[in-house]
């Protein structure tokens, strides 16, 4: 078709570039949005050739997105492609462009720490520390070389491939692939971010229910212990054989709770989010109650 809209590779160096600012404008609320809006400019510019119709790609663009920065690259080429066929007629709407974007994030952030944090990083700093303890002016020249030069290669392939990835994936709409991965993908996401309720959502009730005296025998007794060294010992050895550290055991709120259901608290938490963000209350306003409620809780004595 010869008025195919088509990204060119200078268009797509321009948003790889700045996708190196992802983070730039990182806000509590929707996390990298502002970066990615800003990565996918020169695309939309190139795609879109009304008001209307930039100002809309710019909104759905500024839908919440957070995960590795390096990693966002292979994503940021899908919805390259995804853009292109959807300029191009094809029927991608905003919730299959946002579907994928979210289920490939979820995945694709636990990747990114253990390959750049803890592994290509900690070894390039430590062959350059090597080289700069010993006064030789490369460490510090060659950390910084070939830092980028990983990060910037492998964010600019990956996108490539991604973008190549997508192509591929909408030449089949018609048999409903990018549907189904729309729907997998949408529904990994949701599974891997609910897996992870119960790590990133902590909750501790403070009352006491019972507290019971202890007999002779069962709790370490501190004044019998020897001082120093074999003190402790002797202190940990008991401890090891079900000893308690104090005289009194005492069983809390969040005892029984968790030996209900554990996490059971934070998952109503996340819940109740969900609720209110379903019925269009800010997430700005959900934080700044929920700071409230865990301050008065906490001076009441219930966290």
């Amino acid at each position: 078709m010869s008025n195919e809209l088509k990204l060119t590779k200078k268009d797509r160096i321009s948003v790889w570039f700045r996708s190196f600012f992802l983070q730039g404008s990182w806000n509590y609320e929707r996390m990298q949005n502002g970066g990615w809006a800003f990565a996918m400019i020169p695309a939309i510019k190139k795609l879109y050739k009304t008001k209307e119709d930039r100002a809309a790609a710019l909104e759905r663009h500024l839908e919440f997105f957070n995960t590795h920065p390096y990693v966002a690259s292979p994503i940021i080429g899908v919805t390259l492609a995804l853009e292109e066929e959807r300029a191009n007629g094809a029927p991608i709407d905003d919730i299959t462009i946002q579907g994928v974007k979210v289920g490939m994030m979820g995945p694709l952030a636990g990747i990114g720490d253990p390959v750049f944090w803890f592994t290509v990083k900690p070894i390039l700093g430590a062959l350059a520390a090597s080289l700069a303890a010993t006064g030789n002016i490369l460490g510090p020249i060659i950390y910084f070389l070939a830092w980028n030069i990983i990060r910037m290669g492998f964010m600019w392939y990956t996108q490539e491939f991604g973008y190549k990835a997508g192509s591929r994936i909408t030449d089949d709409l018609s048999g409903g692939l990018l549907q189904d991965i729309t729907k997998g993908a949408s529904i990994l996401g949701m599974f891997i971010l609910g897996s992870l309720v119960n790590r990133w959502v902590s909750v501790k009730f403070a009352p006491t229910v019972s507290s019971v005296k202890l007999g002779d025998g069962a709790f370490i007794d501190w004044s019998k212990l020897p001082e120093g060294a074999q003190g402790i010992q002797q202190a940990l050895m008991q401890q090891a054989s079900g000893m308690s550290l104090t005289d009194h055991k005492i069983t809390t709120l969040q005892n029984n709770l968790d030996s209900l259901i554990p996490g059971l608290a934070g998952l109503l938490i996340t819940l109740l989010c969900m609720w209110l963000l379903k019925k269009k209350v800010s997430p700005i306003a959900i934080i700044l109650g929920l700071f409230v409620v865990g301050i008065a809780f906490h001076l009441i004595g219930l966290m």
